[in-house]
């Protein structure tokens, strides 16, 4: 059995869902998960991964490569992204543009403008 369906069925167990129950979350066919179960099937897509680790609050990476923990809880993770850090609009979307094109010592410098600018 490979190994990627072993994580699949053991996950499954781990949260007591069913074949059915899973197939239901994900928006797929029960004939689905009994194929990504079997040793000699077929494999989900990453979509599907992603679907089946937040149905059953495993990890990502485990469940996928099997490496790291198999959960997550307790972890201080960082958020994979930061919102705050993207451009709200044309203008920020034009001025980080511009800003990622700088040096290193203009970066600074337009940096030291705009904080004079945001008091």
């Amino acid at each position: 059995m490979s190994g990627l369906s072993l994580r699949i069925r053991k996950a499954r167990a781990l949260t007591t869902l069913s074949q059915a129950e899973l197939a239901r979350r994900i928006g797929v066919k029960r004939s689905a998960v009994t194929q990504w179960e079997h040793p000699a099937g077929t494999t989900p897509s990453v979509e599907h991964l992603i679907q089946i680790a937040q149905e059953t609050g495993l990890s990502f990476e485990w469940l996928a490569t099997g490496r790291g923990p198999s959960r997550c809880e307790g972890a201080d993770l960082p958020p994979a992204v930061l919102v705050d850090d993207y451009a709200r609009d044309e203008h920020e979307s034009e001025a980080l543009a511009h800003f990622r094109r700088l040096s290193g010592s203009r970066r600074r410098m337009a940096l030291e403008i705009l904080q004079i600018l945001g008091r």
